[in-house]
């Protein structure tokens, strides 16, 4: 049975790559954006099965992986920046505060049709941070493409205060022990 990770994420192909087990990333075709007074669990959850489910008819025998992250301040999304400007906002809107970033997990087997999925949150809380800290955290990790304008592997862990969760690979995008689990009840036991 092929492993398979439905995403062009590098985070997400280094976290995966941890459980030894060979797999391959194939680029999911998916519309990301929320339905009209979808809540961030919800979406998250959409788009992971979605991502999934958009590789999924490529495979006969394979198991997919699909995954999707939002970052949630005071119950909004928090996207990924894109630029300077809008992570600056985003990194002074977090100061101080505590981050909810949400994880959609999906696992999919093709050859079954059963779909596993799961939500899994992960909280960060933020140090308050000076505008000249976060600009020359922006400037020298420049974070554009990452949700809550961050990169937890970096640099970014000195933006926090604490982390509060059960897995940290799910910050960076992928809940290990949640998929661990999912893996072994399609026969597939990273260990």
């Amino acid at each position: 049975m092929q492993l398979v990770l439905a995403s062009t994420s590098p985070f997400r192909k280094t976290i995966l790559e941890k459980l030894g087990l060979p797999f391959e990333c194939v680029a999911p075709d998916t519309d990301e954006k929320p339905e009209p007074g979808e809540t961030p669990e919800h979406l998250v959850e959409r788009l992971a099965i979605a991502k999934a489910q958009a590789v999924s008819d490529k495979y006969e025998n394979a198991l997919i992986i699909g995954s999707d992250q939002v970052a949630v301040i005071d119950g909004k999304i928090i996207g990924k920046p894109g630029n300077f400007e809008n992570a600056m906002k985003q990194l002074k809107e977090a100061s101080g505060k505590r981050v909810t970033f949400l994880t959609g997990l999906s696992l999919i087997n093709t050859k079954t049709g059963k779909i596993h999925s799961s939500v899994v949150p992960f909280n960060v809380v933020f140090r308050y941070l000076r505008d000249s800290q976060i600009e020359n955290y922006l400037r020298k990790e420049k974070p554009y493409n990452c949700a809550g304008s961050f990169k937890s592997e970096g640099l970014g862990i000195t933006l926090f205060e604490r982390l509060e969760g059960d897995d940290p690979n799910t910050l960076m995008g992928l809940p290990l022990i949640r998929l661990v689990a999912m893996l072994e009840i399609e026969g597939m036991p990273a260990i």
